[in-house]
């Protein structure tokens, strides 16, 4: 029998690349985006897997609930969820952020998260059976000057990943938080709230990991043996290090 996969920010980059790398493997997808052409256009190319579309904004707590109450009895035992659905806005320092792109992160990075998990989890436990695979960041690791807001939430990510490890002991329920590095995706198009030469001017002369890198990283966490678990991956490209402590010296 397929097993099931739901992918939420499914409509481009990792979700995209993950929805074609499972659904290759003859996986059963349930993919979510607030981009229902993209959405439906995705379906049409994974054919002939077996996907069920879901519309929704993560943010939106019943929402959340209602899709994954909604699910068709075929793809209602979610064998992995894939917390997927995040973004940054902004590289602004703290005192001059904009409040909505924090509140905008907080409620897709952190509460969307905690939202779909809370209400596909139970069934994995009952089942005794499943994996919660959260896309994390280095950022969440590795303070850099404008990440303030976005490396806290991803800060979230990696702590909230390893507690739900701990509620979890005693089943066979698996747990990864997966922390990409520079990845070129819509990301930072995003970021920049659709400045693609801004964007682009990231990617410059290195060759970031990709879309692809990410869902095979996911897919080999999610078929090792059950017994397995893969707390956290931490992938970056090999052009991306760590970088001296910053100090400000007085003049």
């Amino acid at each position: 029998m397929a097993k099931t996969i739901l992918i939420t920010g499914a409509t481009a980059g990792f979700g995209q690349a993950m929805a074609r790398r499972f659904a290759a493997e003859g996986w059963n997808l349930v993919i979510t985006g607030r981009r229902v052409q993209r959405l439906e256009a995705l379906k049409a190319e994974l054919a002939p897997a077996e996907v069920h579309t879901l519309d929704f904004d993560v943010r939106d707590r019943a929402a959340c609930e209602q899709a994954v109450k909604s699910l068709p009895a075929a793809f209602a035992n979610i064998d992995v969820l894939v917390n997927n659905a995040g973004l940054a806005l902004g590289l602004e320092p703290a005192q001059a952020c904009d409040l909505d792109d924090w509140e905008a992160m907080i409620d897709t990075n952190i509460k969307g998260l905690t939202y779909i998990t809370r209400a596909v989890l139970p069934g994995m436990v009952e089942r005794n059976a499943g994996h919660v695979v959260n896309l994390g960041s280095v950022a969440g690791t590795y303070p850099y000057p404008g990440g303030n807001c976005y490396g806290g939430t991803k800060a979230f990510v990696n702590h909230f990943s390893k507690n739900l490890r701990a509620d979890l002991l005693g089943t066979r329920v698996r747990v990864t938080n997966i922390e990409p590095g520079m990845c070129e995706t819509e990301f930072s198009v995003v970021r920049f709230k659709g400045d693609k030469a801004s964007a682009d001017k990231v990617y410059e002369g290195i060759s970031p990991i990709t879309p692809e890198d990410i869902a095979e990283c996911v897919f080999w966490t999610t078929n090792l043996p059950a017994h397995v678990n893969i707390n956290a991956l931490e992938v970056m490209p090999v052009q991306q290090a760590f970088s001296p402590f910053a100090v400000s010296r007085d003049k």
